[in-house]
């Protein structure tokens, strides 16, 4: 039997270029079908369901006002950007956006935890449990007592830590630090929900707390000695390196700890 002689290399070019634009083009085709199939209303974005510990949104609050901000179907939906979409909304400190076949997402989200004000009174700005400050609706929080802090920008972590550390040595005597402040100079004063102001001066975080232990071990007896109580304090002054300063409502002359002014 006669061996067929091989095609020349000129008609297996047309061959394998015939061969090669068939399969461009079914790819194309394909490519078209997908894309679109993949714009179908039936793949549009219809709901989102919502976990994490959430207090200020649900499911039909971040519909009605998230969902009309997303643009494409399943499929097309930049989930970056809509991550950041979600992100937008005042108590919402985290999103993390997924896809949810056919027509839905879910997300899961972190809210701010609101721990003190931050800025001058009248400020309705916020410090969350990172030491980050936002901006969110003050009269949906869950409490009204949150204490004030007030510092150059950038140092709210810094400050909420100190308030976090300073607060509880007062808490045993039933004081509670309504106001702290980191001056531009370094300094720390606070202000008390009884009203005293006491200046605790500039140092690390051990000083303060040194100087505060010193104040408190002795406030009750110094204070008992004109018949008041630590709660009737106008002012305290802590600057002092062996001692410290006080001053009484209606009392003008104080004799100190040691022979010391207090």
């Amino acid at each position: 039997m006669k061996t067929p002689e091989p095609l020349p290399m000129d008609v297996r070019l047309m061959h394998a270029t015939a061969n090669l634009l068939l399969v461009v083009v079914a790819l194309l085709c394909v490519g078209a079908l997908l894309g679109w199939g993949a714009r179908l209303p039936a793949f549009a974005i219809s709901g989102v369901s919502v976990t994490g510990d959430v207090k200020h949104y649900n499911a039909i609050t971040l519909r009605a006002n998230v969902m009309p901000r997303l643009q494409g179907t399943f499929f097309t939906l930049d989930i970056n950007a809509a991550r950041k979409v979600f992100e937008t909304m005042p108590w919402v400190r985290q999103a993390i956006v997924r896809r949810d076949f056919p027509n839905r997402l879910k997300v899961q989200l972190q809210e701010h935890q609101a721990m003190a004000f931050w800025g001058e009174e009248g400020d309705s700005r916020m410090v969350n449990s990172f030491g980050e400050v936002f901006e969110a609706n003050a009269g949906e929080l869950d409490q009204d007592n949150l204490p004030r802090l007030i510092g150059p920008e950038g140092q709210s972590a810094q400050v909420l830590a100190m308030q976090q550390t300073l607060q509880p040595l007062f808490a045993p005597m039933d004081l509670t630090i309504g106001q702290l402040e980191l001056t531009p100079r370094g300094g720390w004063r606070a202000q008390l929900d009884s009203g005293t102001e006491i200046e605790f001066g500039s140092g690390s975080t051990s000083d303060l707390v040194a100087r505060a232990q010193r104040f408190l071990k002795t406030v009750t007896q110094v204070t008992a000695r004109y018949q008041r109580t630590p709660e009737q304090l106008a002012s305290v002054d802590l600057r002092h390196t062996d001692g410290y300063a006080i001053r009484l409502d209606g009392v003008t002359t104080l004799d100190g700890m040691d022979g010391k002014k207090q």
